[in-house]
């Protein structure tokens, strides 16, 4: 194989998805044209493309950066050899989400348009309405490909021989799963006895309830937090990012190649995004506003994405530079994001007062414990749903004049949608549905790129004050490592990353003390 010209056409091809996935979710084009890139670099992902990296993979040293390298490629073109199954389906997804639309009370809202309207709904009885036009909706049109998709990527692992999904996403993206499921369970289980105690206040302030009248509806209202606008006002966000990152030593204005875009426009997705669809010379940061607090995390999230992707070394083979664990620039994402519930930040950047920003603080701290439990359920949930002894989603013994089956498909399931729910509940303490079992998992057990992320950014964190302090944010020295780790772009693991500032090991548990709750 040549692994130059390799390297270059799978630069090609993910430079056009992305720029297809940005034009897409900006709600710039309404059609989502992935197939046609996969079928101009259908030779990426041939099945004999996949053989010769594993091939090269096994014969490349130990701890080599040939070897390093290879396993990034490889897990790359697994990864398209999955994409190449379900792009179809993908683009009737995207599609799908993109032209339906909700009704309620006479009112018309569109699919993704109407996460927003909850999160900004005051009725309680109104989010209620929008959840549920939502969900029936999920069920109804969008259930039956994300139940296609599954079944795409599981019947993939096995033609590669793998015993399942999971063993295949932990042996190419060399994840240790188990591992991770075994600290993030330790950590639900040390917050379930303060868990109330932490989000009550939040909810009082924000809802007006107690956590046994919460409802999956009220989250987004939640998280929005309209009572705080006062504190994060509009006007403010755009150029506190930009006055943030100058003090960090970065002009925003000279950075070439790095769009910001925060239009609202019919189409556009709820969930922000960052599009790199060439690193470093191309960066989309997209925002659809809501308004508030919200806005401030998402721009400052995918901004911290946009600067790690436009400051890494381009010298770099295009591997380290696109490829690579995503944890990493997760941890960089979730550092700046951060900063929109830091004290010291509210105060010298939106003037926040010190009573004003513990209430700020408080709130935030209980958020992000929810998002903590939530997501450590979903990992244990995905490692059930991509586990070997999953293949009760598949019919066995389907009748050859089409009728159903004697139904392990359909019982296979409705117990994983219960499974689902139950975890989430007991992880949240509130009925969480069951129509979201599918919809609410991304590819590659991504959760756990969030859930390392989440550790390996409070380490950093925590180094970054200790060494320039408090106000970190305004030390061009702090914004000088920033970006010596940057320009390094992904070619490091989580760990070998930390070992650049800490000799502590990357351990979820830390986030007990980060909460004030070890």
């Amino acid at each position: 194989m040549d692994l130059d010209a390799y390297r270059r056409s799978a630069q090609a091809f993910l430079s056009e998805l992305l720029a297809e996935e940005y034009r897409h979710y900006a709600g710039l084009k309404e059609d989502f044209a992935i197939e046609a890139v996969y079928e101009r670099h259908g030779e990426l992902f041939a099945r004999g493309a996949v053989d010769s990296l594993r091939s090269l993979l096994d014969a490349a040293p130990d701890g080599s950066e040939r070897r390093r390298g290879l396993r990034m490629l490889l897990e790359f073109a697994v990864d398209g050899l999955i994409g190449q199954a379900t792009k179809a389906i993908e683009a009737e997804l995207a599609g799908r989400e993109a032209s339906l639309s909700i009704t309620v009370d006479g009112q018309q809202l569109g699919f993704r348009e109407s996460a927003v309207a909850q999160a900004n709904e005051p009725d309680p009885s109104r989010r209620m309405m929008i959840e549920s036009a939502r969900l029936a909706l999920i069920d109804a049109d969008l259930g039956s490909l994300y139940v296609e998709r599954l079944r795409a990527q599981h019947d993939t692992a096995r033609q590669l021989g793998f015993a399942s999904y999971r063993d295949l996403c932990s042996d190419c993206k060399d994840y240790d799963l188990a591992g991770l499921h075994a600290q993030t369970s330790r950590f639900s289980a040390a917050t379930e006895g303060v868990y109330r105690q932490v989000v009550e206040p939040a909810l009082a302030a924000t809802l007006g309830i107690e956590l046994t009248e919460l409802r999956r509806a009220d989250l987004p209202r939640l998280f929005r937090a309209c009572e705080q606008d006062c504190h994060y006002p509009a006007q403010r966000l755009v150029p506190s990012f930009r006055d943030t990152m100058y003090g960090l030593g970065i002009a925003l204005g000279e950075q070439r190649g790095v769009v910001l875009d925060v239009e609202p426009r019919p189409g556009k997705s709820p969930r922000a995004f960052c599009a790199p669809v060439r690193v470093p010379g191309e960066v989309y940061l997209v925002i659809a506003p809501v308004g508030g607090r919200d806005d401030f995390v998402a721009l400052f999230h995918e901004g911290g994405h946009a600067q790690h992707a436009a400051h890494v070394d381009p010298a770099l083979p295009f591997e380290f530079r696109h490829l690579g664990d995503n944890a990493i620039t997760e941890a960089f994402a979730f550092l700046v994001e951060h900063l929109a519930e830091d004290p010291e930040w509210l105060a010298r950047r939106l003037g926040v007062d010190d009573a004003a920003a513990v209430e700020l603080s408080s709130h935030a701290r209980a958020v992000r414990l929810m998002y903590l439990r939530r997501y450590a359920a979903k990992l244990a949930y995905e490692l059930e749903l991509h586990g070997a002894d999953a293949d009760g989603l598949e019919p066995r013994g389907a009748a050859a004049d089409g009728l159903e089956p004697h139904g392990t498909a359909a019982d296979g399931l409705e117990q994983l949608a219960d499974r689902y729910a139950a975890l989430l509940s007991a992880a949240l303490q509130i009925e969480w549905p069951r129509e979201m079992f599918l919809a609410d998992v991304d590819p590659g057990f991504y959760c756990s790129c969030y859930l390392r992320a989440w550790a390996l950014e409070t380490h950093l964190r925590a180094h970054l004050r200790g060494h320039y302090g408090a106000a970190w944010f305004e030390s061009p020295h702090a914004g000088d490592e920033l970006r010596a780790l940057w320009r390094e772009g992904q070619r490091l693991t989580p760990e070998e990353l930390l070992a650049r500032f800490s000799s502590q090991p990357l351990e979820f548990g830390v986030l007990l003390s980060d909460l004030g709750l070890a």
